[in-house]
């Protein structure tokens, strides 16, 4: 059944039809039905009421239209003088049938004519949507014999098209018996005028107010723009480390809501290991502080999607969507200040777009809750690391990464119960730029101290130097990156189990991690 240029007219099967130079033999099937808003421009005739059945064969005929005056109405005509040019001699002639006014280009009869706006038979109806264009490059549908129940086939067909061609055609078919008017109007989207409950937007537009840019300006004038979110309502914001390490010692850190409101900060507390920090506005009051709430990123699935939220490039409330793309990918970031020194994360990977500037900004379910904080992304050109909006950077390739805020979390609590951050460790140096398919022992200190410190944790479950630690736990460790920021996933006093590579032969011990306050300097 064809769905695209059915269901216009009818004829009637008591009816016979009239011959014309074009039209079929009385014994040939019934010419397909056509909707009259799919024909193209012509002026058409309407199909009349249908007359009731006679005994008496009809009178062959068919109708003309005079170009000038059109014709009388149930005019007929020999069918040896048909108008050569007759509009109608492309489609089968219908029974006898009220004239449009030769006039009116859409089709539309003008006030007056007899039987105007009869629609299969039956009720008036205005004429159907799209009356003056074609139908989307549809071929004409085959000759089909079917013929009864009219109403209903013509509903079922306008149903059908409605389907396919979009909401007005449907809204028209369910008020086509209102003569009162031809516009064709719809409603508004509900979807758009009252955002779905879970959608981007719905997300976007609860927590937009609960994201700020931030812009951090040392003593000297150098800064950068970052992003942050309120974590509670005491006016704390966590952030990235190197979004505000700028701004620690000295400098001026300043905080922008959405609603353009701006309050000046200050740093409360810095993990530079772990790129998490938290700042605090000086003077809260009058800010809108509404906590965004915190999801599990240990439940977190490859495929989840994903909205990132931020300020790329200084452009504050920026929304892109995406999806987790990877869990537990082992993140090295050099750029984070303090030094230079590294800041490790076993990280979420998404692929929402995410640029400098949107570190610090959250990354967030579908459920509009935190997943993780946006901190580094993997470029092209130069080479990864994080971003805080400095120059000379790429953008975005699809590979963005994020601190699990389950780990955010906890780093966040260290840094505003005592301002100091707290890692995990297991005493132990590894190297950091081996190719041995693990996170291998180093054979020496750093020229102070052993490799292994005499009674820590690795001493103490037996390892020693020239050892390659190959996994933690269910984790496979592939470098020394990987170690570190699968140990940093921990709290001190976790117990892990460790696989590692002595002398060819694999063995599993357990360490219980030891901790280290503050971090290392130089």
């Amino acid at each position: 059944m064809s769905t695209e240029n059915e269901g216009a007219s009818v004829p009637s099967a008591a009816e016979p039809r009239p011959e014309s130079p074009t039209s079929p033999p009385a014994d040939a099937p019934a010419p397909a039905e056509e909707r009259t808003a799919l024909l193209p421009p012509v002026a058409l005739e309407k199909e009349a009421p249908a007359p009731a059945a006679s005994s008496a064969p009809a009178e062959p005929a068919v109708s003309t239209v005079d170009p000038a005056t059109g014709p009388e109405y149930g005019q007929r005509t020999p069918p040896t003088t048909p108008p050569a040019e007759a509009p109608t001699a492309q489609f089968p002639a219908g029974p006898p049938q009220p004239a449009y006014n030769a006039t009116n280009a859409t089709g539309v009869p003008m006030p007056g004519t007899p039987d105007a706006g009869q629609w299969y038979g039956g009720a008036a109806a205005p004429p159907p949507y799209g009356a003056a264009a074609a139908p989307w490059g549809a071929p004409t549908p085959p000759p089909r014999r079917g013929r009864s129940g009219g109403l209903v086939a013509a509903v079922l067909a306008a149903a059908l098209v409605a389907g396919g061609v979009g909401g007005g055609i449907g809204y028209w078919a369910a008020k086509g018996s209102d003569d009162s008017s031809t516009t064709v109007s719809s409603s508004g989207d509900p979807k758009i005028e009252s955002r779905t409950p879970g959608s981007v937007a719905d997300i976007a537009s609860k927590a937009l107010p609960s994201v700020v840019t931030i812009e951090a300006q040392s003593s000297n004038g150098e800064g950068g723009t970052g992003t942050g979110f309120v974590y509670d309502t005491q006016g704390h914001i966590l952030t990235n480390n190197h979004v505000v390490a700028s701004a620690a010692d000295s400098g001026k850190l300043s905080v922008t809501f959405s609603d353009g409101k701006n309050y000046d900060a200050e740093v409360l507390g810095r993990a530079q290991g772990y790129d998490v920090a938290v700042i605090k506005l000086k003077n809260p009051s009058g800010a809108k502080l509404t906590p965004l709430p915190l999801g599990d990123s240990d439940k977190a699935a490859v495929g989840d999607a994903t909205v990132a939220i931020g300020a790329p490039f200084g452009l504050s409330g920026t929304v892109t969507t995406g999806i987790v793309s990877a869990k537990k990918r082992p993140v090295a970031s050099s750029d984070g200040g303090g030094g230079g020194q590294a800041s490790y994360m076993s990280a979420l990977q998404t692929d929402a777009s995410i640029n400098p500037g949107n570190s610090g900004g959250p990354l967030l379910n579908a459920q509009g809750a935190v997943i993780g904080i946006n901190s580094a992304i993997q470029s092209a050109g130069n080479g990864g690391g994080g971003f805080g909006g400095g120059q000379g950077q790429s953008g975005s390739i699809g590979l963005g990464f994020a601190i699990p805020i389950n780990q955010a979390k906890n780093v966040a609590q260290q840094l505003m119960k005592d301002h100091t951050p707290i890692y995990p460790v297991i005493s132990a140096t590894v190297n950091m730029k081996d190719n041995v398919n693990g996170a291998r022992i180093a054979s020496g200190g750093d020229g102070s101290s052993p490799s292994v410190t005499p009674g820590g944790p690795a001493d103490k479950a037996g390892l020693k130097p020239g050892d390659v630690i190959t996994k933690l736990d269910d984790t496979t460790i592939d470098s020394g990156p990987t170690l570190i920021s699968e140990i940093w996933t921990h709290k001190p006093g976790d117990k892990v189990t460790v696989t590692y590579v002595r002398d060819g032969k694999q063995a599993t011990t357990e360490i219980t991690l030891g901790e280290r306050r503050g971090d290392k300097v130089g």
